[in-house]
């Protein structure tokens, strides 16, 4: 669904993404694991047509869409879960999700966003009770919930997720991945920047570390769990000690 090869970005004279290649197939969950300022949020961002690609290529379900604006890859197909959730504070959760089905409403002057709501609201019932909440007024996980499901309502086939478990209560991270899980088994394609490498990991098909910009490491989610390298850097765990034990 996703190819990129030697994808590189940044911001003024600043490179940010250095020859970056990777792949997502349909119906997997791949994720991006790395350190603050490795370069995951200004992947997705270039990937989404949020900033201009320097060279390379992207290819989102068989057509480039390098240069393509961040709009036109929601009507493709694509949507992104931003880091910091930036969910429209003052307005309800309804508002929201029913700002995130624009796409609906312009291909179909006729569409009726209620199914779908209801649809979210079956998913993520705690959402149907604060539907005429402000959002700006929900918890942080509330508002990680309504951020996702503002994605949902586009009924994309490819989400990019930025750190969503950030700042979020242990049984609110689970939560949260539980719904990840969810979309993938509706047939929904996740790329998923997260820094919590465990459950990222635990949940994924594949994963890339992503370090200064570069890809150093790839591999299936199995074989990067028990990587020495991944375990010490991002796991919190020494391989070597724990034998030793």
């Amino acid at each position: 669904m996703l190819k990129i090869k030697n994808l590189e970005s940044g911001y003024g004279r600043s490179k940010a993404l250095k020859k970056i290649t990777m792949h997502v197939g349909r119906g997997e969950i791949v994720t991006i694991i790395g350190a603050n300022g490795a370069g995951k949020t200004t992947l997705l961002n270039t990937i989404s047509g949020l900033i201009s690609a320097w060279s390379g290529e992207v290819i989102f379900d068989n057509q480039n869409s390098i240069g393509i604006a961040p709009e036109k890859m929601i009507f493709m197909g694509c949507a992104l879960v931003p880091e910091g959730r930036q969910v429209f504070a003052a307005m309800t959760v309804k508002e929201n999700l029913i700002l995130g089905a624009c796409v609906k409403y312009i291909k179909d002057k006729k569409y009726n966003s209620q199914k779908d709501i209801e649809r979210i609201y079956e998913i993520l019932p705690i959402l149907k009770d604060r539907q005429n909440q402000l959002a700006g007024t929900l918890s942080g996980g509330e508002q990680q919930m309504l951020a996702i499901a503002r994605a949902m309502m586009s009924n994309p086939k490819f989400i990019m997720m930025d750190e969503p478990s950030m700042g979020l209560a242990p049984l609110i991270v689970r939560d949260i991945f539980n719904i990840i899980k969810r979309l993938r088994e509706e047939g929904t394609t996740i790329l998923l920047v997260e820094q919590n490498a465990k459950m990222a990991l635990g949940i994924a098909d594949r994963g890339y570390v992503i370090e200064t910009g570069r890809i150093i490491i790839q591999g299936l989610s199995d074989e990067l769990l028990t990587n020495k390298d991944v375990q010490r850097a991002y796991l919190g765990r020494d391989l070597d000690s724990e034998i030793k034990i």
